[in-house]
C-alpha cells in the first residue's frame, strides 16, 4: 500500500480517539498527560491564529484538516469560506459535525483525499497542521501548497529527538504507518525550493517539539 494512503488509513480508524485531544473529552489524568506531554498540539493552534492574523472575508485551506479544529476556529474569526481536506472518510464526518454545531453550515467546503493528488482552487491562506510527519514527498507536496496559497501557509513539521523519535518511529512502524522527521536547515531548504519567498521558523520547546513554520510566497 502506498505509504500516504498508509497514515489515511491509520487517522480513520484513530479519528474519534483524535478528535478527544481537542474537546476535553478525555480523563483527568490522560487531560493531564496531554497537556504536559502534546502540549505541542495546543501551542501550535495558538501561534497558527497569531501567524495568519486578520481572517475576516478570507478564504482558508485546512488540509489534513483531521476533526475541523482549525477549520471551525477559521469561520469564528471570520473567514469568508475554508475548505476542509482529509482522506479520512471518518474524520469529515466529525468535522461536518463540529461545522454544523458551531452554526457555520454551507460556509466549509469538505472534501475527501489526499494533498496533492486532490488539487483545490486557490485560497488565502493554507492550515497544515501534523500532516507532514506523514508526507512522503515533502519537496512535491510543498511546492503544490505554493500554487494554492496566495498570503500565507501555517504549518508544522515535527523535529528530531535522540530519544522521543526512535521511540514514536518504533510505535508507528507496528500501526505499519511510516513518519518523517526533520530540522530547521531542511525545513528552509524545502521551502525556498517551493519558491516561498519567506520561511519563518519557530521551534516550540518541550513536549513535542515541533517546528510552526510560516510560509510567505
Amino acid at each position: 500500500m502506498d505509504p500516504d494512503a498508509q497514515a489515511a488509513r491509520f487517522f480513520n480508524e484513530f479519528s474519534n480517539a483524535f478528535d478527544s485531544f481537542y474537546d476535553g473529552q478525555r480523563s483527568a489524568p490522560m487531560q493531564w498527560i496531554d497537556r504536559h506531554f502534546r502540549s505541542d498540539m495546543f501551542i501550535r493552534f495558538g501561534r497558527t491564529f497569531e501567524v495568519l492574523g486578520h481572517l475576516a472575508g478570507a478564504s482558508v485551506l485546512d488540509i489534513g484538516c483531521g476533526s475541523g479544529v482549525y477549520a471551525a476556529e477559521a469561520l469564528r474569526r471570520g473567514a469568508a469560506k475554508v475548505t476542509a481536506i482529509d482522506p479520512a472518510p471518518n474524520m469529515l464526518k466529525l468535522v461536518q459535525e463540529r461545522i454544523e454545531r458551531a452554526g457555520f453550515a454551507g460556509s466549509c467546503e469538505i472534501l475527501e483525499g489526499l494533498f496533492p493528488k486532490l488539487q483545490p482552487p486557490c485560497h488565502d491562506y493554507a492550515i497544515v497542521m501534523g500532516v507532514m510527519d506523514y508526507v512522503t514527498d515533502a519537496a512535491a507536496f510543498l511546492q503544490a501548497l505554493r500554487i494554492v496559497t496566495r498570503v500565507c501557509a501555517a504549518i508544522s513539521f515535527p523535529s528530531w529527538h535522540w530519544f522521543r523519535t526512535p521511540v514514536r518511529k518504533a510505535r508507528y512502524w507496528v500501526r505499519r504507518c511510516p513518519v518523517y522527521f526533520y530540522d530547521a536547515a531542511r525545513i528552509k531548504s524545502l521551502g525556498e525550493s517551493a519558491a516561498f519567498s519567506g520561511v519563518e521558523i519557530f521551534k516550540i520547546p518541550g513536549a513535542g517539539m515541533d517546528y510552526h513554520v510560516c510560509l510567505r510566497p
